[in-house]
């Protein structure tokens, strides 16, 4: 089933259930009336959510409307935790080598992860609203899941059994903030602004046979001012997958429901498959000619984000933002 999040002017929106095709939608006001009032007690109202589910799409459904994305929040406006990975250790490869740093060997074998802000995720179609330019404005194209109580020390396998939901994000990065940060010895903070979700999240079954091995086996579609830049494919080069960076999370705490973990941007050794952010676009160039000369995002610019199934079909509806300057 596809869920999503309304703005009904509350702090955590109205729970909707969507049809597969994105067309409609229905308010699940009788279920649950959140997203996470519906992960608290998953096993008892994720039936009742498909039923309903199905009557839309057979269109028996009572009350069904207009599904627009433009109306949605995140599918959760607010989080327990987010955990983003980098699964995808071909990106932390390039950054590395883009400044003659040798990467450790221990980067193949254990997940790097941050902990980021939770508590105001920006809608699919919201503006990303920054003070200044010069920081260094990135998108990062992810894949991320939405998890169930995983208890601490669980096995991947174990976790693997908690994966409720996935999305995509905007992991937007302030590239020119993060050296004097990381610097610092304690990780992100103010060079990781409010991250962005795609309108829709969906359960794995919804995927078919692009979800095994716990990953996604699409490829995930990056335009930037209107121009395609990257289509990597997300079950490509993943050399962590979610149940191992959800395990990860979970060695040393309880991670409960409502919890967020991304894959990190979406990366292929393949570079003719594009980018999912800038960064790793001019590290390409650094490496090749000594210096960069892709420049970061500027006020106006615009990135979607999006994946489409075998049949062209978008699965979790599109990031589709606009940055833009922040008025005081």
């Amino acid at each position: 089933m596809k869920l999503a999040t309304l703005n009904d002017g509350t702090r955590d929106g109205q729970l909707l259930v969507v049809a597969r095709d994105l067309k409609t939608a229905h308010v699940a006001d009788g279920i649950a009336p959140t997203l996470q009032a519906a992960l608290d007690d998953w096993a008892f109202i994720a039936p009742q959510l498909a039923d309903l589910s199905l009557l839309l799409n057979e269109g028996r459904a009572r009350r069904p409307f207009d599904f627009d994305p433009g109306k949605c929040m995140a599918p959760l406006p607010r989080a327990y935790q987010w955990a983003d990975g980098s699964a995808y250790v071909n990106h932390v490869e390039l950054v590395r080598r883009a400044r003659n740093a040798e990467m450790p060997a221990s980067f193949w074998e254990d997940p790097l992860m941050y902990q980021g802000g939770s508590d105001d995720f920006l809608g699919p179609m919201q503006d990303i609203v920054l003070a200044h330019e010069e920081w260094g404005i990135d998108f990062e194209a992810e894949v991320a899941v939405v998890t169930g109580d995983v208890p601490m020390g669980a096995t991947p396998d174990e976790a693997h059994a908690q994966i409720r939901l996935l999305m995509l994000a905007n992991d937007v990065s302030l590239r020119n903030l993060i050296p004097d940060e990381l610097a610092k010895g304690f990780g992100f903070l103010q060079s990781k602004p409010a991250t962005s979700f795609a309108p829709v999240a969906v359960t794995p079954d919804e995927l078919g046979e692009a979800w095994r091995d716990g990953k996604v086996h699409l490829p995930l579609r990056s335009v930037w001012n209107g121009h395609l830049v990257g289509q990597p494919h997300a079950g490509t080069d993943m050399v962590f997958n979610f149940p191992q960076l959800v395990a990860h999370l979970a060695k040393s705490r309880n991670v409960r429901a409502g919890s967020i973990v991304g894959s990190g941007t979406v990366s292929n050794k393949d570079s003719s498959k594009g980018y999912s952010c800038i960064a790793e676009q001019r590290c390409l160039e650094m490496i090749a000619d000594g210096q960069a000369s892709t420049p970061f995002m500027r006020f106006g610019d615009t990135i979607r984000i999006e994946m489409l199934d075998e049949k062209g079909k978008s699965i979790f509806g599109a990031i589709d933002q606009a940055v833009k300057r922040l008025e005081k």
